[in-house]
This record gives structure tokens, sequence and C-alpha cells, in this order.
């Protein structure tokens, strides 16, 4: 435990893209540029808003905002269906750059990412890290579009990079080091802090801490015991004086899609057509990480909120698009008529392929050949180039949504 605050000097960057998929949008479309846009998933008035411009942001439009309520505030809002060829550009190139500085880098979501500096080159280290945030910015303007801006923090650690990312958007650039951490935490809410929701706010209050100052001088002892009666506190305690807690892989759990019905009532042929889509969707996921599972979940959800699903285990590992959806359609005989939303997740993962039930109809050793080789096409020549006859036409509706998460299948 490390009482005072780390005294080191700042080597964490944080790269925040500003308003990303709405920015990409208005660096594609010149027109668009000054100009209140909003990304949508789906042109329906009950679609949510992932994205605002900050042209639309200053009239109240936000993230998770309904489109038709946006619409009453800001009326000639521009409203575009995502585009995630175009983001996945963008986090490649955002990528590459941020890798001529340092081999340590880490996206943390499709529009955000951390490097390290600690293990960069004598000739990068040796560098003002602030001189080093603004050449990004510049190169963002000049390798990827004239309208691309970032918002740029530096700290001792993950956090405090990430904090001082978030406190002069759009396009600003701050450090929090020793010198100045009580002076920038006492500008902050205890919810401007990542990881501080409601609920932990809720947790903080009732031991009497209501600023982002009180929580730094709180003890390790109170935070543990008493606030998150877990070790999480003392991860806190540490946190906020600048040191390291976060620098951690969580391996794969589940790989799952859902999908939201485009119309009411829809056959069940239709939806289980839908049902096939995810399930070759899912596939490729979980092969793109050489990975195999044991275990396949199926929910649906009903038009009067029913929840309906099912799951079992197999006795041995799957990974082939064949094998989730033999199963998946199987739990799904016994869903309800009319469907909302449905989705099939894959989890009990291991790594490697190992091998499949032959119930499933894989003959194991040209069943592998052959999905490598679909696999590798599609990769090459796009998403779904090759896939089942059974699944022709539904592209159109079962789109790929943008991952705001994981960027592990980027």
């Amino acid at each position: 435990m490390n009482n005072e605050y780390n005294p080191a000097r700042p080597l964490m960057m944080h790269i925040d893209l500003n308003s990303c998929f709405a920015t990409v949008e208005q660096q594609s479309r010149p027109m668009l540029r000054g100009r209140p846009v909003a990304v949508i998933n789906r042109r329906t008035e009950n679609t949510s808003i992932i994205t605002a411009s900050y042209e639309a942001k200053k009239y109240g439009v936000k993230v998770g905002m309904k489109y038709k309520e946006a619409k009453l505030l800001v009326p000639d809002l521009v409203a575009l269906e995502s585009d995630p060829a175009k983001y996945r550009y963008v986090y490649h190139r955002l990528l590459a750059i941020m890798k001529d500085y340092s081999a340590h880098v880490t996206m943390k979501s499709i529009d955000e990412g951390v490097i390290d500096f600690h293990q960069s080159t004598a000739a990068t280290s040796g560098r003002d890290l602030a001189e080093i945030g603004h050449e990004i910015k510049q190169r963002l303007r000049a390798e990827i579009g004239v309208a691309m801006r970032c918002n740029v923090g530096i700290g001792t650690n993950r956090f405090l990079a990430k904090t001082a990312a978030g406190l002069h958007k759009p396009d600003g650039l701050d450090v929090i080091d020793a010198t100045n951490l009580r002076a920038v935490l006492d500008t902050l809410q205890l919810t401007d802090l990542t990881g501080i929701a409601v609920h932990n706010e809720k947790r903080l209050n009732t031991v009497g801490i209501e600023t982002p100052l009180q929580f730094l001088d709180a003890g390790p002892v109170t935070l543990r015991k008493i606030v998150f009666k877990s070790i999480v506190g003392e991860q806190w305690h540490q946190r906020l004086r600048g040191w390291e807690v976060d620098d951690v892989t969580h391996d794969l759990k589940t790989v799952g899609r859902q999908y939201v019905m485009e119309a009411y009532g829809l056959p069940r042929e239709k939806v289980i057509q839908r049902l096939h889509h995810l399930c070759e969707s899912v596939g490729a996921k979980l092969r793109s990480q050489h990975k195999a599972a044991r275990g396949i979940y199926v929910y649906a959800k009903t038009y009067d909120r029913e929840h309906w699903h099912a799951r079992q285990m197999a006795s041995l590992p799957f990974f082939s698009d064949g094998a989730i959806y033999a199963q998946a359609l199987q739990l799904f005989t016994r869903a309800p008529g009319v469907v909302r939303e449905i989705g099939v997740s894959c989890y009990e993962l291991s790594d490697g392929r190992g091998d499949q039930l032959s119930v499933f109809g894989d003959e194991l050793a040209r069943q592998d050949a052959v999905t490598s080789a679909i696999d590798a096409i599609n990769q090459q020549f796009g998403d779904r180039t090759i896939h089942s006859a059974a699944t022709l036409g539904t592209d159109r509706h079962v789109q790929q949504k943008i991952p705001f998460g994981s960027t592990r299948y980027l």
C-alpha cells in the first residue's frame, strides 16, 4: 500500500477520439461539418442515438436518447445509419499512429486507447509527452482527416490519464501528476470519475464521502471494509493516488450476438433465418479468438415483455457454424411464437478447437479445413463473403453493430 501520491514522471497517455462516429461521418461527408449529426443503428423513430456530434450535443442530444426525442430538440438533426467499416478503418489508422511511439499500446474501445511509455525507446521516452500528444493530434488530422479531433490525457497511471483526457472536451490536452492531483480532483464530481456511477456514489455518500477530494483522503480500511467491502476499496485508494492497478487482461468468457426484429410478427421461418445468421456471426467471432465452446445459450423476448431462455452443455467442445446452429435451433423449438428480440451466446470457452461432436454432422478434419478456408476468405474479402444459403437476404436486416467495448474482434 502506498499512502503518498505517485511522484513519478507521468508516462501513461490516453487518447480519446471526440464524438468518434459522428465526426467520422462529418469527415467523410464535408457538407455535414458544422451541422448537428447523430449516428443510429436503424432508421426508426424509436431507435437510440449511438453518437452525437458536438453541434447536436450543445442542444441537449445525448447518447442513448431516442431519435424521436432528439428531433424535438434539434429539428434539423441529420441522422445517419452506422457504417462500421468506416469506424474500423479509423480505428486501425489510430492504432498505427499510436504504435509509432511505443510497442505497449492497449485499445480500450474502438475510439480510445492507452500508450504506455515506460518501456519505449530512449528517443521517445526522452521527449516531452505533451509535445507527443500535440503531434498525435496533428497526425490525426493530416493522416485521417481535417475534421478529426481527439482529447489527450497524461498521467502516472491509466486512471489519471483517462481522467485527464476528459477534462477539456473537445480537442483538449491535460496532464495529471502529484503536483496538481488535488487541484484537478477539486473541480470534479464523484460521477466524473470512471467507475463511479450512481450505485457507487451512494455507497460513498453513506460514509460521508461526497467529493473526489474526500474520496482521495479516505483511508484504505474505510474503503475496503465499509464502502466496497472487498479489495476493490484498496484498489481505489491506490488508483486515486496515481499508482497502477488497472494493467490487467481479462480472458474471454462468452461470445454472443443479439438482434431486434425489424418488423412486428415476422413468420417463424424468418425468425429462424435470422437466428441462423446470428449463429454464423458467433461462430466467426469464436474462431477469430482461437476458442472452442461447450455451452450454448439462446434467448427470446416477446412484445409482451416475456423473456424466454434455454441453455445446454455439450460433452465435447464445438466451434463450427453448423454445430452452433444445430444446437441453437434445437433449443429454439421451445421459444414463444411471436418474438421481438433473439440472441445466441457460447460459453465455457477453451483455447484451441479440439474435437467437435460428430452428432452435429461434422466430419472433424474435413469440417475444420473447410471452416478455416471460409474464414480466410471472409477475412480477406469482407464479412459474409461466403455464408450459408439459408441466410441469403438477411444482411440488409441483421447488420454488424459497432463494438463499443472490447476491440478483440477488430
